[in-house]
């Protein structure tokens, strides 16, 4: 979060994730902030039983550690992708990695909220979204997206989506 009000997303917690990995990782805070972009469960533990186990060593701790190393691969490849790609991929990954994230086709998510997250303007995002609808792999409508055609979003993403992918099912022993 910038002075001035402006953010970006540098990365998304799926079911098996962690807010406040800085907790575990020696730090007691970071200036970042987490944002809640879809309804859900979640479990949320005391930061010094966190810490007492981590410490403990075990499985927990190995978890943490996979876990944060996933979230370092998504946050490099997500800034990569910010600079090097245009905004039709950085959508579709956006749109990929959030779908894989629900139970269902559809996010609630307007433009503005989107644009946010990657860093662009709204009016790009408005753009962008009007040709994926055009193509028929998505249908907008007032803060509704509903996921299509996914293999279709899956040929026009970038290399970035499946680094990031991979590296996310890796601690759910998917590789």
């Amino acid at each position: 979060m910038m002075e001035n009000g402006q953010s970006a997303e540098m990365a998304v917690t799926e079911f098996e994730g962690v807010v406040g990995v800085a907790l575990f990782m020696g730090g007691s805070s970071i200036p970042s902030r987490a944002v809640v972009q879809s309804g859900g469960h979640a479990l949320r533990m005391k930061a010094r039983t966190t810490q007492a186990e981590f410490e403990r060593g075990g499985s927990f701790h190995q978890a943490l550690l996979r876990y944060t190393m996933t979230l370092i691969t998504q946050m490099s490849q997500t800034a990569v992708c910010n600079r090097l790609h245009s905004l039709d991929k950085q959508l579709c990954r956006w749109l990929l990695l959030s779908h894989n994230r629900l139970q269902t086709n559809e996010l609630v998510m307007t433009h503005d909220l989107i644009a946010n997250m990657l860093g662009v303007r709204r009016e790009g995002v408005t753009l962008t979204a009007g040709h994926l609808q055009k193509a028929g792999l998505i249908s907008y409508k007032r803060g509704h997206i509903l996921i299509l055609d996914r293999a279709g979003l899956e040929t026009r993403v970038c290399e970035c989506y499946n680094v990031i992918k991979n590296e996310s099912d890796r601690p759910l022993g998917k590789e």
